[in-house]
């Protein structure tokens, strides 16, 4: 899973990009492509449970991060999009609007001012017409491919399409009209912009940090059913934190009064918005978090494990990890009654352990 990180130029964007990244050196932006991080995603329950199996490695979920190249001002001076730019953006599957809230006369935003409204409406808006544009000729394609061919399929696409394009020309993003289970699966070929699942991560300073919480609602307030997560950052201090130790860091935030890493909480709200969640399994070799959509059964749990777990699955033996914490160990969780087994359409839920049977 992917997730890209838009916004214009020195919004903070790359800066919460090298926060994000587990290795620096491979974090440089690029003036003309994306800049790819395989990010590490850090749960307190496996650090956990790898001090009770003492196991000979530990292996975290892991979710890549895009760093899109910033939008600047052009020699006529406005911010353009262009379809390189759009281009790198349709590669995601989930967006992080990175939006500056902070002021520093050294640093000169691109449209001269700051302002965070502003500069959601434009990238919102930039994004609406691109999917107007697509939307569009792909209506006016129909209506030429139906005369040449009565492909059934294609009038079922119609009206799908045409209620979309009505939909954005009310200024309305794809992400708040419902579409069903099929006819997302029958979109998702388009990679439309405004379909995709959306935060916006507002960078402040840390003069801030005491009235974020009603800034941010401030901001959900105004921007209306957009259908997109708003949360707050401070990308420099985000990125002193992350070169702290881990002791450390807990201080230094309890210093400044933050309730959350940027690196957790960007991560968290990927998971929240791609349906993601994370099941363990546990021993001696390896303790490890695997990523699983929301809704998953055993079986298919068990399938990203290995495709033969899937093909040949006979139970799941299932532990829920705050009871497992509880209790120490799988006997006393058997005897407790919170270890049991599961056939193959049992919902996996985020956090539970498991140990496949299989043949």
């Amino acid at each position: 899973m992917q997730i890209g990180l838009v916004g214009l130029q020195f919004s903070g964007k790359t800066t919460l990009f090298h926060t994000l990244s587990t290795t620096s050196s491979h974090a440089q932006a690029q003036k003309e492509e994306a800049s790819i991080e395989i990010v590490k995603i850090p749960d307190e329950r496996l650090d956990k449970l790898t001090s009770i199996f003492n196991p000979k490695k530990q292996v975290n979920a892991t979710i890549e991060v895009f760093d899109i190249p910033g939008l600047r001002m052009s020699e006529d001076n406005k911010v353009k999009i262009t379809s390189a730019f759009l281009s790198s953006v349709r590669n995601n599957d989930a967006l992080f609007y990175i939006i500056r809230s902070f002021t520093d006369d050294s640093v000169p935003h691109p449209m001269n001012s700051i302002n965070p409204l502003r500069d959601i409406e434009f990238l919102e808006t930039e994004f609406l017409l691109s999917d107007l544009a697509f939307l569009e000729n792909r209506m006016e394609k129909i209506k030429k491919e139906i005369l040449k061919s009565k492909d059934d399929k294609l009038k079922r696409e119609m009206p799908l399409i045409e209620k979309c394009y009505a939909h954005c020309e009310k200024e309305l993003p794809l992400r708040t009209l419902h579409i069903d289970e099929n006819d997302l699966k029958l979109l998702s070929g388009y990679q439309l912009l405004t379909l995709k699942p959306l935060a916006i991560a507002i960078n402040y300073d840390e003069d801030s940090i005491q009235n974020v919480d009603s800034m941010i609602e401030d901001v959900k307030s105004k921007i209306g059913k957009s259908g997109a997560v708003v949360i707050p950052f401070f990308a420099k201090i985000e990125l002193e934190l992350s070169k702290l130790s881990i002791e450390d860091q807990s201080a230094f935030m309890q210093d400044y009064g933050i309730k959350e890493s940027a690196l957790s909480k960007i991560l968290r709200t990927s998971y929240d918005l791609l349906g993601l969640q994370s099941f363990f399994t546990v021993g001696e070799d390896e303790c490890r978090a695997w990523t699983i959509k929301k809704n998953f059964n055993a079986q298919q749990a068990a399938g990203v494990i290995h495709t033969d777990f899937f093909n040949r699955f006979i139970r799941a033996e299932v532990v829920g990890n705050d009871d497992f914490i509880k209790h120490g160990s799988f006997n006393k969780c058997k005897e407790a009654g919170s270890w049991r087994l599961e056939g193959k359409e049992y919902i996996v839920k985020d956090g539970d352990i498991l140990n496949i049977r299989h043949n």
